[in-house]
């Protein structure tokens, strides 16, 4: 379930946009500003997930987090025994 997320102390107008914000440049990529990776909790290097969440929003989770999330999701039984050592075997091949 998504977190809400907190309404800003300020409102955006042209005046208040400064160049300094982040934008997407024309290679679709963005800088995250320090004080929000570290509130997350993300460090340069990190593998992460892109989604989108809604229009005109996306979410950025560290893919270890997904990982650790997911793990043991699915129910035994989901997979014949012996199935997934198998395909771990043609990962290392």
């Amino acid at each position: 379930m998504p977190q809400a997320i907190a309404a800003p102390t300020f409102a955006f107008t042209p005046a208040t946009v400064s160049k300094d914000m982040p934008k997407i440049s024309s290679k679709n990529q963005i800088t995250i500003p320090v004080d929000v990776m570290r509130e997350a909790g993300l460090e340069a290097g990190d593998v992460v997930v892109i989604r989108t969440a809604e229009k005109g929003r996306i979410e950025v989770e560290r893919w270890d987090d997904l990982i650790d999330r997911l793990a043991g999701s699915l129910p035994p039984g989901t997979y014949p025994p012996g199935y997934l050592d198998e395909l771990r075997d043609e990962w290392e091949r």
